[in-house]
């Protein structure tokens, strides 16, 4: 069996309640998220991440290029781990795609949702994330043909979902969300600058929200813009705030800019170096 970032692999952090990085509401965690010790039960208020989509992208340690059934028991495991670190009055927002067509065509939403509701979470409802992007696609399967085209929307989902309760009686009971803001984000249709469409090997530079892969240094971050929406509408200021896969820190800046404590795992060193360094760029433990 393949490992996977959940799993035990390379590069793996020894077990350890010791965090890589802790100051100023803000911890990085190296470690297998689903196994780590450093994060106590019931004590996040929101998760907000964009797990790796099994579509075979370089993750460092991580192997993104297991069969689809592991990468079904893989999400299975994580998102009961995040299950189990919430608060009951805590929520998920979950960035991944619509569907996939490398490595065969699955519906990757579909089988998240349905995952997240075996191991207990709550639906609560969908954004849809529109990338307008679309012009930089290039699978097209069969050209110009009815023989095998590929049908590809410009568009990634973030699924929302809750743990007990949906009303929010936990924390400071203080939001930071203007009106403008609140009547544009609880219309589930966003529209920002997001990831491209072509694949990394086909374009290496992978524009993301007018910042490619190549000067981030991650594979694939998210526009800072998601995390952000998604603090704002769905948690209270000094609320604690978990990215299960940190990355390149995209949700522990915008944890920090909103004035949330964020935490953020990853079991790359490489990442974690990343996320405080770009954490550091932008003085945000000033």
């Amino acid at each position: 069996m393949k490992k996977t970032n959940c799993q035990v692999s390379r590069g793996t952090a020894k077990r350890s309640k010791k965090p890589f990085f802790d100051a100023k509401d803000l911890r990085i965690i190296r470690d297998d998220f689903i196994n780590t010790l450093a994060i106590s039960p019931s004590s996040v208020d929101l998760t907000v991440t964009s797990p790796p989509y099994g579509v075979d992208v370089k993750y460092g340690n991580y192997d993104d290029g297991v069969p689809y059934s592991e990468y079904l028991e893989f999400t299975r495991r994580w998102l009961a781990k995040c299950l189990y670190l919430t608060k009951s009055d805590g929520r998920l927002c979950l960035n991944i795609p619509l569907d996939k067509n490398k490595g065969g065509q699955q519906s990757v939403y579909a089988d998240v949702e349905t995952v997240a509701r075996q191991v207990g979470w709550r639906y609560h409802t969908t954004i849809i994330w529109n990338e307008q992007n679309i012009s930089r696609r290039t699978a097209w399967g069969s050209w110009l043909s009815a023989s095998a085209p590929f049908v590809i929307p410009p568009v990634e989902v973030i699924l929302v979902m809750y743990k007990g309760s949906w009303k929010k009686t936990s924390g400071s009971g203080r939001s930071d969300i203007s009106r403008d803001e609140f009547m544009s984000w609880t219309n589930g249709f966003w529209e920002f600058n997001g990831r491209d469409n072509a694949e990394p090997e086909t374009n290496p530079v992978w524009t993301f929200g007018g910042e490619s892969r190549k000067k981030i240094g991650h594979p694939a971050p998210f526009p800072i813009e998601l995390p952000m929406r998604c603090i704002k509408l769905f948690s209270f200021v000094g609320d604690t705030v978990l990215d299960p896969f940190a990355g390149s820190g995209s949700t522990m800046i915008a944890a920090r800019q909103t004035n949330r404590v964020g935490i953020g795992v990853d079991i790359d060193r490489k990442y974690c170096e990343l996320a405080l360094a770009r954490i550091k760029q932008l003085s945000l433990l000033v």
